[in-house]
Parts: C-alpha cells; sequence; structure tokens
C-alpha cells in the first residue's frame, strides 16, 4: 500500500462512525430486534403509542401477540421464557396498564423468570403532577423487579434495552422494567446500540470456590444416608445432564421441588418424587432420616421445609446455590457451594465417590408403596363415585408419555398435576410457584406454545383459576395458538374449601364458585371443545383433544370435595405429614 493510500486510510480511521437519527420509539425497537426478540406479548395505550407507531413499521422482523389484558401479557411472556430460554418481553402503557403488570412481576421476581417490560410515560414535564394516567411505576415496581429505570432523554434507551437485557438473564434471572416519558419516544438522537456484557457493580456469576467444592465432595463421600434436592436452578443453568450423570455416578435418591420437576426423568430409578406440603409421602418423610442432604438450585423456601424447627435436624446440608441471599437464609448449610448449579456438579463429579446405596433406597420403597396402596391407586383408579383429578392426569400422562409441556393454574389440580404427570425433559414444567397466581395458567400455556411451537402444550386449569384470565381465549383464537386446555371443574375454590373442611369445621365461606357454560363460552370463540362427565369418556376425549389440530377445550366434571393428600398441615413438620383424612 503506497504511503498516500495508508495516511487516507488512518484519516478515515480518525472520522467518526456516522449514525442515523432516529426516534427513541424506533431506537427502543430496532434495540429489541438487536437483542434478537422475536415475539413480543403486550396491549397498547395513549402513552406507549410512539413505540407502537415504531413497531408497526418492523412487522416482518418480529411477532407481535394482542393479549386481552396487560396481565395476560406477563404471564404469556412469563411461560414463552420459562420454556423457550429466552427473555420475555412485554410493552404497556402509563397508569394502569403499568399496573396491571405489577402481578406479573411480583410471579416472576420470586420464579426467577428473565422479563424485559417496556412501559409508556407521561411526558417528562408532567411527572408528579398527578397527570391523566400518570403513576409513578418506578417506584410502585421497586419490590418486584430486579432491576428498573425511568427513561426521559431519547439517547438514553438503547444503552438502558442492552442493560436490561442484561440483568434479566444473567446470575439469577428476574424481571427488569424500562419506564420512557412519551416525550422521549417522539424525541431524535442518534442512534448507536451495543450489547451489554459487565456492569461494574453487578457480579453476576460467582468464580467457583475449588476449596468449597472439596468440602462438599467430603460429606457426600462419607453420607451414609445422603439425599438430593433439585430446584429450578438445575434448569436455569442448563445442569440437567451434571445432575443425571452425578446422580448415576453416587447412586442418591433424588427428589424436586415444584420449579425443579422435570430437572431429572420422573422414570428414573433413583427419582422419589415430588418435595412440598402436596408431595409425596417417602421423599418428604425421609428428609427427617438422612444424614448428608444436598440441595442444589432451590431456596428451601416454606413449602418444602414445613416448621424449620423440625427440618433436617440430624443431617448436616450442602447447598449449591448461585443466589449468596439464599445460603444460609432459612437453613443452615454445613457445606455451602456459592456457585452456578451446572459448574459446581461439574466439579463435584470430579471428586465424589462411585457408589451405590440399595438399603437406603429400600427405605424410601417402603414408605411409597404405601402412598401407593392408600392414595395413588384410589386416585388413578377409583372404582365409584365422580372422576378424580389424579384419575385424569395419569391418563394424561400416559397418552403423552410424559413428552408434553404441561402448563398448571394454581390450586388442588396443580398439586396432582405435579404428583402424577410423569415430566422427563427439562423445560416441560411451567407453573406459579413462589406466587402462586391465580390466573396464571391460560395466558402463560399461550407463551409457552408460542416459545416452543414444536412441543404439545397443554394448560391444566381449575375452574376458578380459569375464570379470573378466561378472556384470553380471544387471543388464542386470533392467533390459533394450539394450546390444548383441560378444566378440572369441581365447582369449588378447590383449595381453600380443602383448609376449610380440615381446619375451619366445614365452613365453606365463599367457595362454592359458579360459572358460564365453558363449552359454549369456547364455541363463542369458534374453540373446539368437550365436556366429559364419565370414567369411560375420559380416555377418548383427552385423545381426540390431543390429536386435534389448533386449540381445544376439554372440561372435565370432578369429585366436589375432593381433598388432596399426603399433605403437611400448616405449621407442622415434614415429618407430620398426613396420609388421609385424620379419623
Amino acid at each position: 500500500m503506497s504511503t498516500v493510500a495508508l495516511k487516507e486510510k488512518k484519516e478515515a480511521a480518525k472520522k467518526p462512525e456516522i449514525v442515523k437519527e432516529i426516534t427513541g420509539a424506533e431506537a427502543a425497537i430496532e434495540s429489541l430486534l438487536a437483542e434478537g426478540v422475536d415475539t413480543i406479548f403486550g396491549y397498547p395505550g395513549g402513552a406507549i403509542m410512539p413505540v407502537y407507531d415504531a413497531l408497526y413499521h418492523c412487522l416482518d422482523k418480529v411477532h407481535h401477540i394482542l393479549t386481552r389484558h396487560e396481565q395476560g401479557a406477563i404471564h404469556a411472556a412469563q411461560g414463552y421464557a420459562r420454556t423457550s430460554g429466552k427473555v420475555g418481553v412485554v410493552f404497556a402503557t402509563s397508569g394502569p396498564g403499568a399496573t396491571n403488570l405489577v402481578t406479573g412481576l411480583a410471579d416472576a421476581m420470586i420464579d426467577s423468570t428473565p422479563l424485559v417490560c417496556i412501559t409508556g410515560q407521561v411526558v417528562a414535564s408532567l411527572l408528579g403532577t398527578d397527570a391523566f394516567q400518570e403513576t409513578d411505576v418506578i417506584n410502585v415496581t421497586n419490590p418486584v423487579t430486579k432491576w428498573n429505570i425511568q427513561i426521559t432523554r431519547a439517547e438514553d434507551i438503547p444503552a438502558a434495552i442492552a442493560k436490561a437485557f442484561y440483568i434479566a438473564e444473567s446470575g439469577r434471572p428476574g424481571p427488569v422494567l424500562i419506564d420512557i416519558t412519551k416525550d422521549a419516544q417522539f424525541g431524535k438522537a442518534p442512534y448507536h446500540f451495543e450489547k451489554c456484557r459487565q456492569i461494574k457493580t453487578y457480579h453476576p456469576k460467582p468464580v467457583l470456590n475449588r476449596a468449597e467444592v472439596e468440602a462438599a465432595a467430603q460429606l457426600i463421600n462419607s453420607a451414609k444416608k445422603p439425599y438430593l434436592m433439585v430446584g429450578q436452578g438445575v434448569i436455569l443453568s442448563g445442569a440437567t445432564k451434571e445432575l443425571k450423570a452425578f446422580v448415576e455416578k453416587t447412586g442418591i435418591p433424588v427428589a424436586s421441588t415444584l420449579l425443579g420437576l422435570s430437572a431429572f426423568p420422573s422414570d428414573h430409578p433413583l427419582y422419589v418424587g415430588f418435595l412440598g406440603m402436596h408431595g409425596n409421602y417417602a421423599c418428604n418423610h425421609m428428609i427427617n432420616q438422612c444424614d448428608v442432604l444436598i440441595a442444589v438450585g432451590l431456596r428451601f423456601d416454606d413449602r418444602i421445609t414445613g416448621d424449620l424447627k423440625k427440618y433436617a435436624k440430624q443431617a448436616k446440608i450442602v447447598h449449591i446455590e448461585l443466589d449468596k441471599a439464599e445460603i444460609n437464609k432459612n437453613v443452615k448449610a454445613e457445606a455451602p457451594v456459592h456457585a452456578d448449579a451446572k459448574e459446581a456438579l461439574k466439579a463435584l463429579l470430579e471428586k465424589v465417590d462411585e457408589r451405590k446405596h440399595s438399603a437406603w433406597i429400600n427405605e424410601f420403597k417402603k414408605l411409597q408403596n404405601d402412598e401407593f396402596e392408600k392414595i395413588i391407586t384410589k386416585d388413578w383408579h377409583p372404582k365409584t363415585g365422580k372422576i378424580k383429578m389424579g384419575e385424569v392426569i395419569h391418563i394424561l400422562s400416559e397418552q403423552t408419555q410424559g413428552n408434553a409441556v404441561v402448563v398448571t393454574d394454581v390450586g388442588q389440580h396443580q398439586m396432582v398435576t405435579s404428583r402424577y404427570f410423569g415430566f422427563k425433559h427439562p423445560r416441560t414444567n411451567v407453573t406459579s410457584g413462589g406466587l402462586g397466581t391465580m390466573g396464571f395458567g391460560l395466558p402463560a400455556a399461550m407463551g409457552a406454545k408460542l416459545g416452543t411451537p414444536h412441543q404439545e402444550v397443554i394448560a391444566v386449569m381449575g375452574d376458578g383459576g380459569f375464570q379470573m384470565t378466561l378472556q384470553e381465549l380471544g387471543t388464542i383464537s386470533e392467533n390459533n395458538i394450539g394450546i390444548k386446555m383441560i378444566i378440572l371443574n369441581n365447582h369449588f375454590l378447590g383449595m381453600v374449601r380443602q383448609w376449610q373442611e380440615l381446619f375451619f369445621d366445614k365452613r365453606y365461606s365463599f367457595t362454592d364458585i359458579t360459572g358460564p357454560d365453558f363449552i359454549k363460552l369456547a364455541d363463542a370463540y369458534n374453540i373446539p371443545a368437550q365436556r366429559v362427565k364419565e370414567h369411560k369418556d375420559i380416555a377418548d376425549a383427552i385423545d381426540t383433544m390431543l390429536k386435534h389440530q389448533g386449540p381445544f377445550l376439554l372440561e372435565i366434571e370432578v369429585e366436589k370435595e375432593e381433598n388432596v393428600f399426603p399433605m403437611v398441615p400448616s405449621g407442622a413438620g415434614v415429618s407430620d405429614m398426613i396420609l388421609e383424612l385424620p379419623k
């Protein structure tokens, strides 16, 4: 290259890159596209209108789902994130649009679901004046977001969106909210987008401490009755293969939390069940029999521990957890491992001994047989009376061979599904765990299907929870979202009614609930539907539902006053689990 050409090249390199000037609204859409967003859930309004106008010109690049309510939008985004592993994205307007997101934000926060929510806001000059549809969304959402920010200048939008995605999906995932004033959306600024890869004051992933791993391995290798509990952290870290290898090498029995279901195959010989208040008898009871308890990617919440004063006092605890705030918060760990589950299990795999614990496994089997004889056979094969929820889920699991994505609402049906559906593959269980949000199931199933269109997605709901968000049938119909919907209809708010029966002398205070004709309702939305009232019709109806191309609603009339057992009564210890109604 000549001296002149080289000089010209250097001069050109010194010149600033020509950056196009666009509106803040356009910058928001361009930034989302740069982050790889392909689906957005939302509902337009005055304060977010400029963003929707910018979106109008990009519909060949991104799919927008107009839900029938902002709560439906955010639950759909949760379902999308939980099945796809991507960040769910939501648009809402100011005031009521933004506040309608709060339940979903709280749900996503406690269940570690990555979301980026973008809300419109009144123009900056009106902030604090109680203008039309103005709400201080930043202070409202502070407790239920991993990070939030209000943007008042167009030039700040791309960097805020980049930072939002990084925070939402790194470390322990969670929801993020960006509130953008209307003048910032209309304003113009040079556009430049750069992905965020680090934040100086934020360290989402700890460096694996080899000494902690060594201490954990020593406890595990010395154990005579080791027990492994797995939570959603295994799924979020992509550690399911490492978990399986660890279990098969060590021969340790493994149980799952509610959100941990699908992290480990339910048909594996070392799987001993589902933990929690309505979980399996053996896996709950044996918590207080083990000598070393290994917890991976879970937070020891009250629904799995019961009374902490009676929880695993004889055991030494190994707690592998990414979020340091969860270590020693509820249960003291002798060997804490502050680490990503995948990295920790990989490191442990090299240090643990290859063993079998046949006698210890047999202790679980004895209690499993008790539960099977006293509860499970009666749930699966009732000889008389009304249809039981367990009967339906057992047939569903057999007909799908455990290969479907199952989304549950909240209540008795949720516990029955968690007990009896045979989850085999990661990210196939979607439910509201920590918050227990009724109305979650239907919109979350929409998002789950859009996140994994190749998968069969089945929403299992009670009649109460379904009625909280049934307007989303309109979204399902308009977009032909091919989810299968099962309503287990007992004409009660079943879980609350069960507690009223057991602990309030059958004073059923406002738990008897009526509903519309669900079949006619589905027909109004052009969704095929069927009602089942007899045991003999269940299998054929489920088969018809599964074979149908497109959405389908199946209402099954179940026993009105059915109870879910086993059960750890409120305030009791896990060893106090009851198998049947007290005499």
